[in-house]
């Protein structure tokens, strides 16, 4: 394939399981950001306080943000990004977390297309 006929976009995925070890540290963190985030109208403040106080999940989900992930890689800009937290059942040693399951599903497919 020349250069011509390569895309330009890359989507990343990426799969985060995360233990929450001090639950009022991060609800603390996520309501310090609502209340700097310039960009939550004022309106919606007491909406976004009340959800990450209630859901460690959604405190998470308003602390990370992918734009961080990327804003200081040389030659990127961000087009689009979408991101969700939610609490799960976690066992390591179970077969049902295997992170590279979904790579293999890909290659076969990359190798059917190839």
């Amino acid at each position: 394939m020349s250069t011509e006929e390569t895309s330009r976009f890359v989507r990343v995925r990426v799969e985060l399981v995360l233990e929450v070890e001090d639950e009022a540290a991060v609800t603390g963190a996520a309501l310090g950001r609502v209340a700097d985030d310039p960009e939550i109208p004022e309106g919606e403040r007491a909406h976004a306080e009340r959800a990450v106080t209630e859901d460690t999940a959604e405190a998470l989900a308003q602390l990370i943000d992918p734009f961080d992930l990327v804003s200081e890689v040389p030659g990127v800009e961000l087009q689009q990004a979408s991101w969700s937290s939610e609490r799960i059942d976690y066992d390591p040693d179970s077969p049902d977390w295997d992170l590279d399951e979904d790579d293999g599903a890909q290659d076969d497919e990359a190798e059917a297309v190839g």
